[in-house]
This record gives structure tokens, C-alpha cells and sequence, in this order.
């Protein structure tokens, strides 16, 4: 008796090596993998009423690329969580993916690890999603967003808005804020932060501190996206010495600054991140 799989993912890249070493190590991690060279035939497995529960988008491929996909894809009113597999590691590429409706954006030189624990926080968003539902339906009522003055998080789609416009943010970083904000003016731990987005006990870093510059690396990507729709914002305050909380945004001066006195701009951008 064979085990029941996890999920069932289409793997649309037209690179054949990567495709099919890709496909493999899914396949060994319990998942099903359906597998398109290109964007035209994927394309044509859901027109024809094929289903998965995600799909990995390679961007760069022949005739029609991955965000030309992703926009046919919501056209036709597919909704399949996406997450873009990638070589290219420009901002404006992630920002253009997740503007089009991506849920997440991953450079394809990351581990194996990184891809299956982003796949996991979608499909415990979708289950726990219908989970909510079921409850909402039995209740009568709907719950799909969470305010906080500001700050709007839409959680049956992860988008985030402030001041009513939206915010590009990752599916990892959704959950960063929406940890945060579900707990305002509490502290957050950097190791709650970290496991947050790699899982409880997850080895990292130089040193027993070493998970710091990947969360601040995280906290300085979601400040800036933030301060991109308004310069003023200020609501993730610094905790020196322990984490972040989500605060009334009422020390800007203080932003930037952790326990070792080093500011956030000083960091390499990316370093260590997830």
C-alpha cells in the first residue's frame, strides 16, 4: 500500500536537467509532480480542467514566459497558488511577479529545504483557509481579513494593503507582518521570526545567534516595501537585544538600529536571507 501523497504540483520549466532533478527530489519528499517544458501546454492541462495544488513557474522560457503564463492563468480565473522558480534575482523581477498574482518569488539557486518549506506555509494556508471557511459558513459569518489601524492583511489571498495600497510582499513575509500585527505591541523573538519561516530547530548561522542577520535581513526587506507606498512608516519597532514588535510607529528614529548598534542600510541586502 503506497502512502497518499502531499500534493499534487505542476513543475512548468523548460530546462530539462533542472526539470527533471526537481521533480525527483519532490517526488521523494511524497509529492506528485506533473511536469511541462512550457508555458502553452500547461496552459492547455488546465483549460482541458486539469487541477493542482501549486505550481512552480520558471520565468525565462521560449515563446511565452512564466509571468505571460501567470497572466493567462488569472485571466481564465485560475486561482492555483504560484511560486516563481528562478535564476533572476533582481527585485523588480519579484515585484513584477507578485504585482501579477504570485504567491512567491524563489531564486532557483536556494536549497531543496527553502522550496518545501515555502510549499508548506501554502498548503497550511489553503487547508487551515477551508478549515476557516467551514467554520465561518457553520457561524454564518466571514473573517477573511485582519485590520490594525492601518494595515489591512487579506487572508484568504495573503495580500497586504496600508493606507489602502497594496504591498508586494512575499508569502514569507505576509506571515512575518501578519505574526506581528496579530500581536501588537508584543515582542517577537528573532528565533519565533526565524522558525517562523524555516521551521522549529532549524540549524543556522555562525554561533547560537547566527539566525539574527536572516531575520533582519527579512524585517529590512518588509520595512522598505512598506516605506515604498509611505516614507513615514514606522510600525516594526526594534526590541535591542531580542526581536521586532509591531508597534505604533511612533520611534522612526529609532528604526534601522539593532542591539549591536549596526544599521539595518549597513547590512548586505539579502545576507542570509532564508
Amino acid at each position: 500500500m503506497t502512502d497518499p501523497t502531499i500534493a499534487r504540483i505542476a513543475l512548468v520549466d523548460d530546462d530539462d536537467l533542472f526539470r527533471e532533478s526537481l521533480s525527483l527530489n519532490l517526488g521523494d519528499e511524497g509529492y506528485e509532480v506533473i511536469t511541462f517544458d512550457r508555458g502553452e501546454p500547461a496552459l492547455d492541462f488546465f483549460a482541458e480542467g486539469g487541477s493542482v495544488d501549486i505550481v512552480l513557474l520558471d520565468w525565462r522560457m521560449p515563446k511565452l514566459d512564466g509571468i505571460d503564463v501567470l497572466r493567462q492563468m488569472r485571466a481564465r480565473g485560475i486561482a492555483t497558488p504560484v511560486i516563481f522558480l528562478t535564476v533572476l534575482s533582481d527585485q523588480i523581477y519579484e515585484e513584477a511577479a507578485l504585482a501579477g498574482g504570485a504567491l512567491d518569488f524563489v531564486e532557483k539557486s536556494r536549497s531543496l529545504s527553502i522550496l518545501l518549506k515555502r510549499m508548506r506555509l501554502i498548503l497550511d494556508g489553503i487547508k487551515g483557509d477551508a478549515t476557516k471557511g467551514s467554520e465561518d459558513a457553520d457561524a454564518g459569518g466571514s473573517n477573511a481579513s485582519h485590520r490594525l489601524g492601518e494595515l489591512e492583511l487579506r487572508l484568504d489571498n495573503s495580500r497586504a494593503f496600508w493606507k489602502g495600497k497594496r504591498i508586494d510582499l512575499t508569502l514569507t513575509e505576509f506571515n512575518i507582518v501578519k505574526l506581528m500585527s496579530t500581536r501588537p505591541e508584543e515582542d517577537v523573538s528573532y528565533r519565533e521570526i526565524y522558525d517562523l519561516v524555516h521551521g522549529k530547530g532549524f540549524v543556522a548561522g555562525y554561533g547560537p545567534s547566527g539566525y539574527r542577520a536572516n531575520v533582519r535581513a527579512f524585517i529590512k526587506r518588509i520595512r522598505q516595501k512598506f516605506r515604498s507606498v509611505d516614507a513615514g512608516f514606522a510600525c516594526i519597532e526594534n526590541y535591542p537585544g531580542f526581536g521586532y514588535r509591531w508597534g505604533k510607529g511612533e520611534n522612526a528614529a529609532n528604526q534601522g538600529r539593532d542591539e549591536d548598534g549596526m544599521g539595518e542600510d549597513m547590512l548586505i541586502d539579502g545576507a542570509a536571507a532564508d
